[in-house]
């Protein structure tokens, strides 16, 4: 009986913390990164990204794909299995300087067990009046890059709709702007993306039967009324070095600070309302084809044993190209977080391939 109402209260306190995130959390779903290698190099790729995976780093690397078309998909776990995270695009050069790509986000928690009409006003138990729901994250997103006139420099746009739901009972949708570049110098690149660049508006919906209504109102919970979540414009500022030794081997390293504006966070700079959070990433390869990753970030001051010390998390992550055209990542992240979980396995695949006339083209 209390592992029922274990689940009762997850049921309740879940609802009613949708609406009442602030806005610095909101849509942080869109937080956790996309693909192994950028995971694998704790988020420092916003400069070096390149392939179908800059639709979430920065847009602007898109022009990095030297093939027609590619396709990428990732899937992840996370707290011991609880919660699923999916990632699925698809990637197209539009001629020499342009490139356009469609991505799709799915973060959920499925099968979570609806017991607020377990009980009847009578306090009868009724097994079968138990129900399961989904509480999802979507974002689909389109991105466009473009190569300039200027030798070294490209610019990329991103316009994402977001759909959240929880059963039926909430739902919303919100619509968000990025913008990024990248400029390359020999060995050197340079980036910024700047998300969320006009605030993105998040608009939330309930919809309840009598009987949640009552829950709530004998659980002393506050009914959720129909509200407007928003996610302030952060700017990523990147810089990397790409090191060549001999004709097998060359080291990539990369530095990148997260400026967030909806005031403090926990992280290694502090202020208000601009906080900043970096992350530093080194990435191995061996002919273009084995790559050895790691990465140190989520930097955060805590208090152990009444002393403040600084926290920080590695991840690791390793690449294998087959045939130029078959590209397999794994990263091994969350390992500095054990409090839900030891780890978290990600592993994405990417697919790139021609057409006869692109060929002629590219």
């Amino acid at each position: 009986m209390k592992n029922r109402w274990l689940c009762f209260l997850f049921l309740i306190f879940g609802v009613t913390n949708l609406y009442s995130q602030t806005a610095k959390y909101s849509n942080e779903f869109l937080a956790l990164g996309i693909g192994a290698r950028g995971l694998a190099m704790s988020h420092a790729v916003g400069a070096s990204t390149n392939d179908i995976y800059s639709t979430y780093w920065n847009p602007a690397g898109l022009m990095g794909i030297n093939a027609g078309k590619s396709l990428a998909f990732m899937h992840a776990e996370y707290f011991a299995g609880i919660a699923k995270y999916d990632y699925g695009a698809f990637a197209t050069r539009a001629g020499k300087n342009s490139a356009l790509a469609f991505s799709l986000i799915r973060f959920a928690v499925d099968n979570i067990p609806n017991t607020s009409q377990l009980i009847d006003a009578e306090g009868n138990i009724n097994y079968d009046k138990v129900t399961s729901f989904s509480s999802a994250d979507y974002a689909f997103t389109i991105s466009y890059a473009h190569r300039t006139s200027i030798d070294g420099l490209s610019y990329g746009l991103n316009t994402r709709i977001i759909r959240r739901v929880a059963g039926d009972f909430a739902s919303s949708w919100g619509f968000g702007i990025d913008l990024g570049a990248i400029y390359k110098k020999k060995n050197w690149s340079f980036g910024a993306m700047f998300r969320d660049v006009t605030t993105t508006y998040n608009s939330w919906n309930y919809t309840f039967s009598d009987e949640m209504i009552n829950v709530f109102l004998l659980t002393g919970n506050d009914i959720p009324k129909s509200s407007t979540e928003i996610t302030l414009p952060s700017l990523t500022l990147a810089a990397g070095r790409k090191f060549i030794l001999g004709k097998n081997f060359s080291i990539l390293t990369e530095l990148n600070a997260k400026i967030t504006s909806d005031g403090k966070r926990n992280v290694l700079v502090v202020g208000d309302p601009f906080s900043i959070d970096p992350s530093f990433g080194t990435e191995i390869g061996f002919k273009e084809i084995i790559f050895l990753r790691a990465g140190i970030g989520n930097f955060q001051n805590e208090t152990v044993n009444h002393a403040e010390t600084t926290t920080f998390q590695p991840n690791i992550g390793l690449g294998i190209v087959i045939k130029r055209n078959l590209a397999i990542d794994y990263a091994l992240t969350d390992i500095g977080n054990q409090s839900i979980a030891l780890y978290s396995n990600v592993f994405t695949i990417k697919l790139s391939f021609n057409s006869k006339s692109q060929k002629d083209k590219i």
